[in-house]
């Protein structure tokens, strides 16, 4: 029997989105300290990705959604001030030693959401880290960055386009954190 055309699908995540000022700070350290020993991420592409739903259908996206829509939570503040490297990947990160409570409630709906409409959340520990190179062949000599202060007040829905020169981000949807304390709607 032959079934008809697959459903498209788009590949997407939920994150947060810099700020200008902290973009260009966070590409500012990548630049000073990332050369030829890696392919750094676009400065456009900068982001800290807090759940994957991967490649979802229309009827998916939908769910993920209106479940993103009711989840309620505060802004907060979130220090950049450390950079590592994960060697089995080879990528090179900059991160938080101490993320808010804020963000792993955010993190924890988020999953939730996925459970929700049919996907498996990612099953390793979530951790607080822009990706700022990939392809890196080792460390990094510094560990830490002077912090950067990054205001998160929103969270959003992103595609991921892979064209020849590489993926593109485009932001699909914001949702304000208000000032609530973070629940599922």
């Amino acid at each position: 029997m032959c079934s008809g055309p697959a459903e498209p699908t788009q590949r997407l995540f939920f994150a947060l989105w810099p700020d200008t000022g902290v973009r260009d700070a966070l590409a500012g350290f990548a630049h000073a300290h990332i050369h030829k020993q890696a392919r750094r991420v676009p400065d456009a592409n900068l982001h800290i990705t807090l759940a994957f739903p991967g490649s979802v259908s229309a009827s998916v996206r939908e769910c993920l959604e209106a479940a993103a829509a009711g989840i309620q939570g505060s802004p907060f503040e979130l220090t950049i001030d450390r950079v590592g490297y994960w060697p089995r990947p080879r990528i090179l990160w900059a991160g938080s030693s101490h993320p808010p409570a804020e963000v792993w409630s955010l993190v924890k709906a988020l999953r939730t959401a996925l459970l929700a409409c049919g996907l498996q959340p990612e099953p390793r520990p979530w951790q607080a880290h822009v990706t700022l190179a990939r392809k890196a062949r080792h460390a990094l000599p510094v560990t830490e960055i002077d912090p950067i202060c990054w205001s998160i007040s929103e969270f959003c829905l992103v595609e991921s386009v892979t064209n020849p020169s590489g993926p593109v981000y485009r932001i699909i949807r914001r949702w304000p954190l208000e000032g609530q304390t973070l629940s599922m709607g």
